[in-house]
C-alpha cells in the first residue's frame, strides 16, 4: 500500500488547508484529527475510512463538502479504482 500524497497549501494560526491525492490503494496511515475539519472533494472517488468503529465508505462528489469534529481517529484509503483529490480544511481556532 502506497502513502497518499499531500501538499500543504495554507498554514496559519486560524486554519490549515492541505490538498490530498490518493491513487488506487493509497492510504494516509492511521491518524487522529486534533482540530474540527471540513473535507471538500475536488474529484469523484470512494474514500474508505477504517477506525475503531469499523469501516465507512464515502462517495466523494466534487464540491460537496462534509464536516467532522476533532478527535476522529482512522486510516483513510482509496477504496476505488481511480485516483481522487480533496482539500482538508482544519479549523485550528476551534480546537477543543
Amino acid at each position: 500500500m502506497a502513502e497518499a500524497k499531500h501538499t500543504l497549501l495554507i498554514d496559519r494560526e486560524e486554519v490549515r488547508v492541505t490538498e490530498w491525492t490518493l491513487g488506487p490503494g493509497d492510504a494516509t496511515g492511521h491518524h487522529r484529527h486534533g482540530y474540527d475539519y471540513v473535507v471538500v472533494p475536488l474529484t469523484t472517488g470512494l474514500l474508505r475510512a477504517i477506525g475503531a468503529g469499523g469501516t465507512t465508505d464515502t462517495a466523494l462528489v466534487p464540491g460537496k463538502p462534509y464536516f467532522r469534529k476533532a478527535g476522529v481517529e482512522h486510516d483513510v484509503l482509496n477504496g476505488g479504482a481511480e485516483s481522487f483529490t480533496f482539500l482538508e480544511i482544519e479549523l485550528k481556532d476551534r480546537a477543543g
